[in-house]
């Protein structure tokens, strides 16, 4: 994936990397979650180029950036709505576009990566983008599933490489799990903790282990309500009205996977299970298969574990 069109030798002194006052941030990936981060960065003031290889998407992203602050002027904003044109016109001038990564990185304070799930895509990514961005930089991945330690040995800055995992729809999702691995420095984990206070979320701190927090306990939940669907336990609606009632979760499992997308889980329950391959949490389950196998992978395609057709 060329996000970046030249290579500029730079030397990178980790010595020389102090706390890091993070203005200018680089997101890559045009996409809902990459378009998602920008919005919240660009609305709290920070100077956001959201970059792509696909320029097209890089302006419906911006469209839809748009679209959603007008929405959230037109609620916050109801009684004053000059402030509200102009809490609008800030935030869309915070965020520029481009579809040359190796050139924007030479001027920015933090990359965040939000591209497809697929390590060798990140590891090239960041492998080249290393030997462009200035010493202080941070790197930080939005991987929901991978290694971060695992995509951070691409470069050179072990130290000021951490996750940033938000959650889908980022405006409106207050979570963000921080992720530090064995070599990620105290001064990049705290510009990364600081990063995510000034977005106004909630920060949660984690080390670089599958799943990180949320995933880790989600996922292995959903797959048990599978199993005892597949073993005849209960019907997937009861387990759902079960859960609902019984636990006071807005969603049940089921209607959770289908939310999530069955092609997502299966995706990483694949690489957690391929990495462990003797832990039965992480076991394959023939329901799952099979649904992803017929291209039904839930609310996105009108059919998962229930129809929406």
């Amino acid at each position: 994936m060329a996000f970046f069109t030249h290579h500029i030798c730079r030397g990178l002194s980790s010595s020389a990397v102090r706390h890091v006052v993070i203005k200018n941030v680089t997101i890559i990936g045009g996409g809902q979650m990459g378009a998602g981060i920008a919005q919240v960065a660009a609305s709290t003031g920070h100077a956001v180029t959201l970059v792509d290889t696909n320029e097209d998407i890089l302006k419906k992203a911006v469209k839809g950036i748009e679209g959603n602050l007008k929405r959230v002027v037109k609620k916050k904003f109801a009684d004053k709505p000059e402030a509200g044109e102009e809490f609008l016109q800030k935030a869309m001038q915070n965020v520029s576009i481009s579809t040359d990564a190796g050139s924007v990185v030479q001027g920015t304070d933090l990359v965040v990566e939000a591209i497809v799930e697929n390590l060798k895509v990140k590891q090239d990514l960041f492998g080249g983008l290393d030997k462009l961005a200035p010493a202080h930089t941070i790197f930080a991945s939005n991987t929901s599933s991978l290694s971060i330690t695992d995509i951070a040995s691409s470069t050179n800055r072990l130290d000021r490489f951490g996750g940033l995992h938000f959650f889908n729809p980022v405006p409106v999702m207050r979570l963000v799990e921080v992720i530090a691995t064995s070599s990620t420095s105290q001064e990049t984990f705290d510009s990364l903790l600081n990063f995510s206070k000034m977005l106004g979320k909630t920060s949660v701190s984690c080390k670089d282990t599958p799943g990180f927090i949320v995933n880790r306990l989600l996922l292995p939940y959903i797959l048990d309500a599978v199993r005892m669907y597949e073993r005849g336990d209960g019907s997937k609606e009861d387990i759902d009205i079960a859960m609902k009632l019984g636990c006071g979760y807005p969603m049940g499992p089921f209607e959770l996977s289908d939310y999530v997308g069955l092609d997502t889980m299966k995706f990483i329950m694949d690489g957690w299970s391929a990495a462990n391959p003797d832990n039965p949490m992480f076991a394959q389950s023939e329901v799952l298969n099979k649904l992803v196998a017929e291209g039904k992978f839930g609310k996105k395609t009108g059919e998962g574990f229930y129809k929406y057709k």
